[in-house]
């Protein structure tokens, strides 16, 4: 696989990091004995890992859609082509059936397999999937998730964007001024007013 990987042409020319050591984890057997994630990001161009996910998932994502993006027009054409949105029958007006459509595609099992593995994950993406889970359930949760980490995955890889993690506590600090703002219009609304408790 290393060999194969090296074929690649260089996206970005190859940096060598010291990264902080990690925890001792008992060695998969399936696992590579080479640092996948550095030839990754050799070959895309940017660090897939950094939304959260394993090296494993970026890599499944990648060997089954490839770099080429532009065979999507835009990043809610990939999620659909992975079938991580919702797909509502609907007929005259009147919704018969919800979910999404069964597709058979190893990069969104990866994607959903790497939403699944947020939940004790203290980035942002951490703290919106548990809210997401808190508020749909489980399977729902994984599913939106999984939609979310497809769209991150094709705007690094068509524009080369970095993805840049601002916490847990800054999403759960903009959730909440989200929460008093929506207090705050539907207080307008009932002709009230809204103001902070002193503590």
């Amino acid at each position: 696989m290393q060999k194969h990987l090296r074929a690649f042409a260089d996206t970005v020319a190859p940096v060598k990091k010291e990264l902080p050591p990690k925890k001792k984890k008992k060695q998969n057997k399936n696992n590579p004995h080479f640092r996948l994630a550095d030839e990754l990001q050799r070959i895309t161009g940017v660090d897939l890992t950094r939304i959260g996910v394993d090296v494993m998932v970026a890599q499944t994502v990648i060997s089954e859609v490839g770099l080429d993006m532009s065979r999507w027009k835009t990043e809610a054409n990939f999620a659909s082509w992975l079938g991580l949105c919702p797909d509502n029958r609907i007929s005259g007006d009147k919704v018969l059936a919800r979910g999404t459509r069964h597709v058979l595609n190893r990069a969104a099992t990866a994607l959903r397999l790497g939403a699944s593995t947020l939940l004790k994950s203290q980035t942002y993406l951490g703290a919106q999937y548990r809210r997401l889970r808190s508020k749909l359930g489980a399977p729902k949760g994984i599913m939106a998730m999984a939609h979310r980490l497809a769209r991150l995955v094709y705007r690094m890889l068509k524009y080369g964007q970095h993805y840049v993690d601002k916490g847990a506590e800054y999403y759960q600090r903009r959730n909440r001024q989200q929460q008093i703002e929506l207090l705050r219009k539907k207080a307008a609304r009932l002709g009230l007013q809204v103001t902070p408790a002193r503590v």
